[in-house]
């Protein structure tokens, strides 16, 4: 359990870091809006080239596979503050990203194997761990831009915490996941039970991350908030999404998995709906908290799903699927909200994600039946 805490702590400290680090980023690499948004998508690339390789690794060789790529990923995390150009951000970005989509793969993987060994929640937790550990980089950060701290400084210092770390919890635990794929033994094909779970999980993941990219832009072009009060809306979403998934966590105790992600989606959905349609910023910012409460179970649970159905055999590879699949709806769902804003108008677009977070309830049902035919 503490390596799969320390695993998710670790990934968050990173990109709590990122976020808040990145205009130095872009100052000191010398790069336009344009040419830093065209080297984040390397990010999604290359995570999108390790993701399924991951799974195999962790199914033929073990949990020692964590404690590598974590360290691998906080390494290449120090990358984007050396660079100088626009093509050497892009280059550190691949980088970054191929770590970083191994790193996720290794820590899910990590978390579904905790659960099926001990037969408690863990996923939520540790997602909501994630979320506890990206606001608090995020706001460590910021103390340390106000002294002046550059990018290298604070990248630096993240790998240094990312290495302890990985020292301390992640080494000693690596036979935690033992190897199951034998190196002649075939892999099986993508199976439809593969498809649902990570078609719903990219769902959820749209819903997420449209708020998480788009809504203090709501606040502020829409909803003509003040600066500050728009700043604040990715700090309440982070927020909501830390309460949600702890707070499933214990509800999964008392429920089936299908029931949260059918209540979580429900929920979400409210929220979209008022935060969208709010006529004010306070009501905006209720809304978008009510959102995070409710797609914050979503993902965790259904990777969880995936990996009671996968067995103890191919788990990980199920789960790298799963979030491979997964990740293209992260990727592609803000590029989505600004295509369809510049179509109708933002609050309209923003709506229309509130049915995605409907379908993510009504499917959760689907998701439940495939988890049992397979486990029984």
């Amino acid at each position: 359990m503490l390596r799969t805490l320390g695993g998710f702590a670790a990934f968050g400290l990173f990109w709590g870091a990122w976020g808040a680090i990145l205009p130095a980023v872009k100052s000191e690499a010398g790069v336009s809006d344009g040419q830093l948004g065209a080297a984040l998508l390397m990010v999604g690339l290359g995570a999108l080239v390790s993701m399924r390789l991951t799974g195999y690794l962790i199914d033929r060789y073990g949990g020692v596979v964590l404690p590598v790529v974590l360290v691998l990923f906080g390494l290449c995390g120090v990358l984007p503050a050396l660079a100088g150009s626009a093509v050497a951000l892009g280059a550190a970005l691949f980088l970054l990203g191929v770590t970083s989509g191994a790193a996720d793969v290794a820590i899910n993987a990590t978390g579904s194997t905790a659960e099926a060994d001990t037969g408690k929640p863990l996923m939520n937790l540790a997602h909501g761990l994630f979320s506890i550990a990206v606001v608090a980089a995020s706001l460590s950060t910021a103390a340390l831009r106000a002294t002046g701290a550059g990018a290298l400084p604070v990248l630096g210092g993240v790998f240094v915490l990312i290495l302890l770390i990985t020292t301390v919890l992640l080494a000693p635990g690596s036979g935690a996941i033992t190897p199951r794929v034998e190196k002649d033994k075939p892999q099986r094909k993508l199976e439809p039970a593969l498809l649902v779970f990570g078609g719903l999980c990219a769902l959820a993941y749209v819903v997420e991350n449209a708020w998480q990219s788009w809504g203090a832009v709501h606040l502020d072009t829409s909803l003509h908030a003040a600066p500050a009060l728009a700043s604040s809306a990715p700090a309440v979403f982070a927020a909501a999404a830390a309460t949600g998934r702890i707070s499933g966590n214990a509800m999964l105790k008392r429920v089936r998995p299908a029931q949260l992600l059918v209540a979580g989606g429900a929920v979400a959905a409210v929220g979209t709906v008022i935060a969208a349609a709010a006529g004010n910023a306070w009501l905006a910012l209720i809304g978008i908290g009510i959102a995070g409460l409710g797609t914050s179970v979503c993902a965790p649970t259904i990777i969880g799903m995936a990996g009671a159905w996968a067995g103890p055999d191919r788990r990980a590879g199920a789960i790298s699927t799963v979030t491979t699949i997964a990740y293209l709806g992260f990727l592609l769902g803000p590029a989505a909200v600004g295509a369809a804003s510049s179509a109708w108008s933002l609050p309209a677009a923003l709506g229309g994600v509130a049915v995605l977070a409907v379908l993510v309830a009504a499917l959760g049902p689907v998701a439940g039946r495939a988890q049992t035919r397979q486990t029984t």
